[in-house]
């Protein structure tokens, strides 16, 4: 690709990217950080979040054993790097409009591989989780590998290459988990913070060689972007889409704070076996990035989310009937997640596209404002999830939760609709 493709409104290299002491290069070439980081590294860069939430689930019950602990203790390990990844969400945008995307990410990735060792070397479950909470730094390279591609493209290549890292993404939440499953079943639970560690190291050595700064400094403080926040948070259209969002992630978010449960103590699953029954949710997640993609366009980003609330529910609607007719197995139980992952594949794009749209001008205050809601309230809901599950109630808690929270993806995004149409009203009046 030529340079004068790469950047926006014609700019060359030089113009693009001016940059704390860095001298862009003319050309191309991939470990070279005076030029656009290469894709794959993009990739990799937002795949990390995914890796450190999904790789060690299947192991949850055995680390419960390890620590002798409750699985609901356990299970903190997911909802409190949810709930960090919300906050940190709020802050990492402002933070790299002021110090370069660079710094962040390299400080992001230096506190995680830290934050690993130490969850390796700990022996109490609150050490565990104290360092596991540090982990959620992680969450830079999500944020910001999508600001890098803003930073080097126009707005419609932009959309076609965040497009493909996203794609990227949710092959690691259908991959990782059998690795996780395999390695803890053969080593013990730490192998997979081992991984983690190896990918958190090779990743900072990536970023560093090939990863240049590619924004200027806006000026934007912290105290601007809060300020913005009421605007957004008047707007009813905005709490409609983030809803929708966050309603349809939940069901996922219950699903990984209760699936290690369920299959291992309720289906008698093995940690190994477990690793490949978890990530049917991304199989389904993967195709409906894929139908987003290829018909969001044509049918708008509403019908696009009512949708695929519609599928999520349905999915767990039909899992409930089929539990309570006597047929409940590990293969109805996590073949029905599909469906909930083919549902968000269609509902979170388009609800997040959608929040963004709402005050054009307050987009990356929108993003992560949706984002933190859409986490913050995943990491309840998967606490809930584990806190709720025992032996004797089976699988019942988890599929209820679900079930009503795409239940309420399903009004949030009416209420949208609901809120168009009123105004639509208003301007034809």
């Amino acid at each position: 690709m030529h340079e004068m493709d790469m950047y926006p409104h014609g700019q060359t290299a030089r113009a693009a990217l001016p940059v704390f002491g860095m001298t862009p290069s003319r050309q191309k070439r991939f470990l070279d950080r005076t030029t656009p980081p290469h894709i794959l590294t993009l990739v990799l860069l937002a795949s990390m979040t995914a890796l450190t939430l999904n790789v060690f689930v299947p192991a949850l019950q055995i680390m419960a054993d390890w620590y002798e602990t409750e699985y609901h203790i356990m299970q903190l390990a997911i909802s409190l790097t949810l709930l960090m990844n919300a906050v940190l969400q709020l802050l990492i945008g402002p933070i790299a409009d002021n110090l370069g995307r660079r710094p962040v990410i390299l400080g992001g990735l230096a506190i995680f591989v830290l934050a690993t060792v130490g969850c390796i070397m700990a022996t109490k479950v609150e050490v565990f989780l104290a360092f596991r909470m540090m982990q959620a730094s992680v969450v830079v390279g999500m944020v910001l590998s999508r600001a890098v591609v803003r930073d080097l493209y126009p707005p419609d290549k932009a959309a076609s290459m965040i497009g493909y890292v996203t794609m990227g993404m949710s092959l690691v939440p259908m991959i990782s988990p059998i690795f996780g499953g395999a390695l803890a079943e053969a080593f013990g639970w730490h192998s997979n913070f081992w991984l983690m560690l190896v990918a958190g190291v090779a990743m900072l050595a990536l970023v560093w060689a090939d990863l240049g700064e590619t924004a200027t400094r806006s000026g934007l403080t912290l105290g601007k972007q809060f300020s913005q926040y009421p605007e957004l948070l008047r707007s009813p259209r905005f709490w409609g889409y983030a809803l929708a969002c966050a309603f349809s992630s939940g069901a996922f978010f219950s699903y990984v704070g209760g699936a290690s449960f369920v299959g291992i103590e309720v289906f008698g699953l093995t940690t190994a076996n477990l690793g490949y029954f978890f990530g049917a949710p991304a199989v389904g997640y993967f195709l409906g990035n894929f139908l987003s993609g290829r018909f969001s366009a044509r049918f708008g980003i509403n019908r696009m989310i009512l949708w695929g609330a519609f599928i999520v529910t349905i999915g767990l609607a039909v899992s409930i009937l089929v539990f309570a007719a006597g047929f409940g197995s590990q293969w109805t139980f996590f073949g029905f997640m599909t469906l909930v992952g083919l549902g968000n594949g269609m509902c979170i794009p388009n609800a997040t596209a959608g929040a963004l749209s709402v005050r054009p001008h307050l987009a990356g205050t929108a993003s992560g404002l949706a984002g933190a809601i859409m986490l913050g309230g995943g990491a309840g809901l998967s606490q809930m999830a584990g806190t709720m599950l025992t032996p004797e109630t089976g699988a019942w808690p988890l599929l209820w939760m679900m079930f009503g929270s795409s239940v309420a993806s399903i009004l949030a995004i009416s209420l949208v609709i609901w809120r168009e149409r009123q105004l639509r009203g208003l301007d034809a009046a």
